[in-house]
């Protein structure tokens, strides 16, 4: 039997989806909590209900919150729900973790979005924040409530996550489901930015890096600094869609278009505290990863001859 209970908000989603089957894998009891459910399954609840979510912690010695408007577009296209749920969702979590007897620690999910335009590569976690859109605002907002919470004596832990990838069920405007979509049946590809630089990072890793870190926290950790969860490795807009082509027999068009404003256009963490904290490596290069969705999609019904160039955004929030 599981020693322990911990509650994955936002469970539905790209990293939930990995991390809850890795904590049951570990032998971890798993309560999920997210919107994205039927309402009449157990696990259906939203984080801006405050009750819904203290009946959820409670019991649990542990809740890993990933639950947010998760896509910076869609924070500068509905900026005060956003600002809601992303603040204060996260709110609310921390209020049931501070009620709760006990009260169990808290993982708060970040994004490299919070700093900005980075000065010089790689970012470390001590790195100037400078959020440039709406999504970003809120993660620092959220960051800043966990600190205050952790000096009311819960405790916590922060990360700062970099473009996860890694299922062919993501938004396929995404960047990499869509080049590698458009690899495996070979559609044209669109890339918007071929310079720009990010750290791609795969979700199997990322589900990892959190085992590792809950186990910290299970054992009475409480100093835990702000980590990155990334590989270090620069890798562009232009090798990605490279990567994608190749992995497909390079049989895509890629096409130029414009950048969005509110984009980022570069960043790549410096994840050495990660490795020094939690002896954490990412072990999924961007070639495996990418080329593991191509085969993926190639699995799946092909679509209809669409010859649209196969659009995707580099800036997805977490």
């Amino acid at each position: 039997m599981a020693s322990d209970r911990i509650l994955v908000t936002g469970s539905a989603g790209l990293i939930g989806t990995a991390l809850q089957r890795a904590l049951r894998q570990a032998d971890h009891d798993v309560r999920e909590l997210d919107c994205r459910f039927h309402e009449s399954r157990s696990q259906y609840g939203d984080v801006n209900d405050p009750k819904t979510v203290a009946q959820a912690a409670r019991g649990c010695t542990g809740i890993i919150h990933l639950a947010a408007v998760s896509r910076v577009v869609w924070g500068e296209e509905e900026p005060s729900e956003c600002w809601h749920t992303n603040v204060g969702g996260t709110a609310n979590v921390l209020r049931a973790a501070l009620a709760a007897e006990p009260s169990p620690w808290v993982i708060f999910a970040s994004s490299r979005e919070v700093y900005g335009q980075a000065d010089s590569l790689p970012v470390r976690e001590d790195a100037p924040l400078k959020p440039i859109n709406v999504y970003a605002h809120a993660k620092v907002e959220g960051e800043r409530r966990v600190s205050r919470a952790r000096e009311r004596g819960l405790q916590t832990a922060i990360v700062r996550l970099s473009n996860v990838y890694g299922s062919v069920f993501d938004h396929a405007d995404r960047v990499v489901p869509a080049f590698a979509r458009a690899s495996a049946f070979g559609l044209p590809m669109k890339l918007q930015g071929r310079d720009h630089v990010f750290d791609f990072t795969h979700v199997d890793d990322v589900a990892s890096g959190f085992l590792s870190l809950a186990a910290r926290l299970q054992r009475g950790v409480t100093d835990m600094p702000i980590l990155h969860l990334a590989t270090g490795r620069p890798t562009t807009l232009g090798e990605l869609a490279s990567i994608a082509n190749m992995a497909g027999g390079d049989r895509s068009q890629i096409y130029e278009a414009p950048q969005r404003s509110f984009d980022v256009a570069r960043f790549v963490g410096d994840a050495s505290l990660a490795e020094t904290w939690l002896d954490w490596r990412p072990q999924i290069s961007i070639e495996q990863g990418v080329t593991q969705m191509v085969d993926a999609f190639r699995t799946m019904r092909p679509p209809a001859d669409d010859r649209r160039p196969a659009g995707g955004m580099a800036a997805g929030g977490m």
